[in-house]
Formats: C-alpha cells, sequence, structure tokens
C-alpha cells in the first residue's frame, strides 16, 4: 500500500543521513590513527626485537643481584639482625665468595618485622652459582641457616638487573631512611616501563636521592624496584612534591601509571652493618 503524506520521505533522509554520517565516522577512524580519541590512550613505543633484559640493563656490567625479604618473628627480630650482620661481615672479608651486601634495613613502614638484603653478584650467573656452590659446603653457614630459620615466619628472594639509566647502588654515610617503591607491571610492558623512565630520572635527582632501579629475571616476573633515600620522611614528601613542579614529571606519570597492575611502598631504616646508611 503506498504512503501518503510528509513522513515516508522525512524518514528516508534521515535514514540516509545517518547511514552517510556513520561511514564517514568509520572512515576517519579507519584513515587516522593518531586521531585525538585515540591518542589519549595510546602512546607508541619502539617495537621489541630483543629479550627486555639486553635492551635495558647495563652493558659495561656484568652484575646480578638478589633481593630477599624475610618475615621474622618480632621477638627475634634483634637476635637476627645480630646473627645476620655476623655472616655478612665474614663473606664481606672472605675474597673467595664473589658477592656483597649492597644493603639491609628493617621495614619501618609497610610489612613489620621484615627484614630486606640487597646482594651483588659480580660477574653474573656464573658468580652466584660459584657462590651458592661454596656456602652449600661451609659448615659455618649451614648452620647459621639453621639458626635463622627458627627465627623466620617466611621468605622470598628474586634475582634482578639494574636499569642501564639508573645510579649504580654505592656505600652512603647518611643517616637516611630508604623508600623502595616496588611496581607489579602488566606483561609486556617493560621496555615501555624502561623509555619513559629513562626521561624521567632526571627529574628525580636534585637531592641525590636515586639509589637503584632494578627489574626482575627469576621469581616475581614484570616487577620494577626502585630505591630513593631521604634525609627524613619531611624530607621525602618536599622532594615528590617539587618533581611535579617540574615540565615533563607530569607526563611520565601519565604514560606509565596505565602499566602498573599493581604496586607498594615500604620505608626501611638501615641495619647498623649496612653499606647503605
Amino acid at each position: 500500500m503506498a504512503r501518503t503524506g510528509s513522513v515516508w520521505p522525512k524518514a528516508q533522509v534521515l535514514y540516509r543521513c545517518s547511514v552517510n554520517l556513520h561511514q564517514a565516522t568509520r572512515r576517519f577512524s579507519e584513515s587516522s590513527d593518531k586521531g585525538w580519541f585515540r591518542s589519549l590512550f595510546v602512546h607508541k613505543v619502539d617495537a621489541r626485537k630483543d629479550a627486555h633484559s639486553n635492551l635495558l640493563s647495563k652493558k659495561e656490567t656484568s652484575n646480578l643481584y638478589k633481593i630477599q625479604f624475610h618475615n621474622v618473628k618480632p621477638e627475634c627480630l634483634e637476635a637476627y639482625n645480630s646473627l645476620e650482620a655476623e655472616v655478612q661481615n665474614r663473606l664481606h672479608r672472605d675474597q673467595d665468595y664473589p658477592c656483597e651486601v649492597v644493603g639491609s634495613w628493617n621495614t619501618w613502614y609497610g610489612e613489620q618485622d621484615q627484614a630486606v638484603h640487597l646482594w651483588r653478584y659480580s660477574g653474573g650467573y656464573p658468580a652466584l652459582t660459584e657462590c651458592l656452590q661454596k656456602l652449600n659446603n661451609n659448615k659455618e653457614y649451614l648452620e647459621f641457616r639453621k639458626e635463622r630459620a627458627k627465627m623466620l615466619i617466611s621468605r622470598r628472594n628474586q634475582l634482578l638487573l639494574e636499569f642501564s639509566f639508573w645510579n649504580e647502588p654505592l656505600p652512603r654515610p647518611g643517616p637516611s631512611i630508604y623508600e623502595m617503591r616496588t611496581y607489579y607491571l602488566k606483561p609486556g610492558t617493560m621496555i615501555e616501563w624502561g623509555n619513559h623512565w629513562a626521561r624521567a630520572i632526571k627529574y628525580r635527582q636534585e637531592n641525590n636521592e636515586p639509589v637503584g632501579g632494578f627489574f626482575s629475571q627469576i621469581g616475581d616476573l614484570y616487577v620494577v624496584h626502585h630505591l630513593w633515600a631521604y634525609e627524613s620522611l619531611q624530607s621525602r614528601d618536599e622532594t615528590r612534591d617539587s618533581a611535579w613542579m617540574k615540565e615533563g614529571w607530569a607526563v611520565n606519570v601519565y604514560h606509565t601509571v596505565p602499566l602498573i597492575r599493581s604496586m607498594e611502598s615500604r620505608i626501611m631504616i638501615p641495619t647498623k652493618s649496612s653499606p647503605l646508611q
């Protein structure tokens, strides 16, 4: 039956306008990779052409790092610190062991009654293997481990490499408090993280606060640890606030936050035997 009046022609016009608008919008979206809407969420980086350990770690050194997290029985923390310091000092003095303690801390704010130790193996995985073999044949060290085990609730560790653009952690006199900021990244985003932080680290150098930056190789993967030193909690607050006043820092935060699955911060106090004070 034929349609009469002006209703049908108007409907046809509206339908055709809608189709044309949809087609134009689709062509615009497909032809413009860098459209304003897409640019809000996508930041392109160079495609991966190698393992991130080769692209991000320092080429001039072959250092491998191990970080240990020991959760200690509250009543044993003082005895634990004394025992750990004794063993660390022995290993430092013995040149047969290719390892050294970079820093030892007790967590102040964060997980309580926790000890954190950062070790350096000069020579990479061969040095680590050599050290472990020697320790497994060292009767005194095996006795130490038995005694230490009585004081622990749990423990875990990771093997780390250091970012090429971070300071190498060197002994410092202090007194300082240390913050370890740990980032659990989305798989596949380590290169992008490194690209941004290689530029952003310059905004955090004024007060000599950067200590070291590391990413995991064995253990929990896609984990980043940034280690900072401050005179006090107040100094930490002021130093972090000043970064936001610098042009470029906010851009780094904008692009790196979407890469993070979760993150945590622990404020740590160095033990008496720690090279980082």
